[in-house]
């Protein structure tokens, strides 16, 4: 049975639009895409001496298991030149498995939904602009209220392509 997931993706290091176009690109031969963001310029946050990225997010449809979509995901990072050599550090592409369907996963490896997704503005604000009504299975919130109910703060700006 088909699920729904929602991704995060965020590029800092060359040209980031063209990060995310490819990554967009190569999730649409993998799964099939039923929204995409717009991109947001958003400030870096736990490591802040980095460049700014852009960020999106993607609703797909999936009949992979949320362990084999995160291997696919990680597989596609991997093409793009991702190299974990810095936690939190600058990178080429970064993907996120934010939300599974409704499922809750704390295993090795992989937890749905993201740990961090309901405290990070860079994350909430193209989610809610695809999926407001989207809810935290944990935190039983839409998108749209987390989003709301975050502090002031992280510098997240939705950006106008010709």
């Amino acid at each position: 049975m088909p699920e729904i997931a929602y991704l995060s993706l965020g590029s800092n290091i060359g040209d980031r639009e063209k990060c995310l176009r490819d990554a967009i690109a190569r999730i649409d031969a993998l799964e099939r895409i039923l929204s995409i963001s717009s991109f947001y310029e958003t400030e870096p946050v736990d490591f802040a001496a980095q460049g700014w990225f852009l960020n999106c997010a993607v609703a797909i449809q999936t009949d992979k298991t949320p362990q084999e979509l995160m291997g696919a995901l990680l597989n596609i990072e991997q093409e793009m030149g991702r190299r974990r050599t810095q936690k939190k550090g600058p990178r080429t592409i970064d993907i996120d498995l934010l939300l599974f369907g409704g499922e809750v996963i704390d295993s090795p490896g992989l937890t749905v939904p993201h740990p961090a997704m309901h405290r990070r503005r860079f994350v909430l604000e193209p989610l809610a602009e695809i999926a407001p009504q989207v809810r935290h299975p944990m935190l039983n919130k839409t998108a749209r209220d987390l989003l709301d109910a975050l502090p002031a703060g992280q510098v997240v700006r939705r950006l106008q392509f010709g």
